[in-house]
């Protein structure tokens, strides 16, 4: 076991009485104690998401004493959140998540300075918001937020607990560029590039609405970033600052596996264009879509007209199974990309893809054309669009 980072937060000068009756249980563990409590006390702890890890990390680091708390969240409370964002309630669909999250924190525990940012992070306010805080708390659901996290935390020189879910795994880690050297000298400072250099290609990893995840599942990796936040503030116990947490809840197991500095990623001195560095969807696909891409309403107008079309749905079968466009035929994206599903392609009929948002349309929309098929085209905004727009009563998901 390597040393122990020192604590990140001083102590607060006292607790009053309340704070000591409300934190009993903290103030008996061993090598915790009121000093710990009151270096809680102290934190200023900044969490980027009120969404799925935002929300029990928030609930905890709140019940367990943190000072102040920020929430960078400009998302509103959909029905689709309340499978796993346990912080808001059916009363709150509608309302902004933040402040759903803010009232919820206060009836846990009102003496938490509860502070709210209601914009959306960017390259330009990232930075300066990161200095106001002691640490940061990252549990956001795209590479490009995540990418301009960790740069954002380098140059302001803070250490933040990073999180990800998808389906039935989760990872943890905790990033520190400028963590103290152990006292052997090993350098401890890494940032999440020495675990991932540059981001997947577009389209290879869906997004949670894109891939589902196990509500549940939130709550497991939530309790270890929260845990680590508690441990980096108080300095107590070994960080994963250096390793990376892999927890499948299918196998019930959790692993680390060690992360080491990498002399060959570049040095970070500004933010940059993180959309653009991560992509939506790729150039091929930005490419092929500039001239064949078509609105549900114009979709609605071809299938009216009696044009002959073959209209794709490229999504999974599971997504399949709750709605779909009539009249479409499934195919998996995945096919596509095997090659399996070219030959499946009418040669007389114009084929139409589409999916849920019109990402995953826009790729497979690429690999057809590359393969002949120069008429095809894919539906902007996908089934969600479709239903908004001309079946209002779909079910959505």
């Amino acid at each position: 076991m390597s040393t122990p980072l020192p604590p990140l937060v001083e102590p607060a000068a006292e607790l009053t009485r309340e704070e000591v009756a409300r934190y009993s249980r903290h103030l008996i563990i061993p090598d915790f104690g009121l000093d710990g409590q009151k270096r809680l006390k102290n934190a200023r702890v900044l969490v980027i998401g009120a969404g799925g890890l935002g929300s029990p990390t928030l609930l905890y680091l709140a019940a367990a004493g943190v000072g102040t708390i920020g929430i960078v969240e400009f998302d509103v409370v959909d029905e689709s959140n309340l499978q796993r964002q346990i912080i808001h309630g059916v009363s709150d669909i509608g309302r902004a998540k933040a402040e759903s999250a803010r009232d919820s924190i206060r009836a846990v525990n009102p003496l938490v300075d509860v502070r709210l940012h209601q914009f959306r992070l960017e390259a330009d306010n990232a930075v300066q918001l990161f200095a106001q805080y002691d640490l940061i708390l990252d549990g956001t659901d795209n590479f490009a937020t995540r990418y301009l996290v960790n740069d954002a935390a380098v140059l302001a020189h803070k250490p933040y607990v990073w999180g990800s879910i998808y389906r039935f795994e989760g990872q943890i880690s905790v990033f520190w560029e400028d963590a103290p050297d152990a006292p052997d000298g090993e350098k401890r400072g890494l940032n999440y590039r020495d675990l991932y250099p540059e981001p997947p290609p577009p389209g290879m990893v869906p997004s949670c609405a894109e891939g589902g995840v196990l509500g549940i599942l939130c709550s497991s990796v939530a309790s270890v970033m929260g845990t680590e936040a508690i441990k980096l503030i108080t300095g107590t116990g070994e960080s994963l600052l250096g390793r990376l947490m892999v927890y499948d809840a299918l196998d019930m197991t959790y692993r680390t596996i060690k992360i080491r500095k990498d002399p060959s990623t570049p040095k970070i001195t500004e933010l940059i264009d993180y959309e653009e560095f991560c992509g939506v969807v790729s150039d091929a696909a930005t490419e092929a879509a500039a001239d064949a891409t078509i609105t549900p309403t114009e979709l609605k107008e071809l299938l009216d007209s009696g044009k002959p079309l073959a209209l794709i749905d490229v999504r999974e079968q599971v997504e399949w199974d709750i709605n779909r466009i009539e009249g479409a035929e499934l195919i998996p994206k995945g096919a596509f990309e095997s090659g399996e599903a070219l030959a499946k392609l009418p040669v007389d009929r114009t084929p139409v893809f589409y999916c849920k948002t019109g990402v995953r349309s826009a790729e497979v929309l690429a690999i057809a054309k590359k393969a002949g098929f120069s008429d095809a085209l894919h539906v902007q905004g996908g089934i969600v669009a479709w239903g908004r727009q001309l079946e209002p009563d779909m079910v959505m998901y």
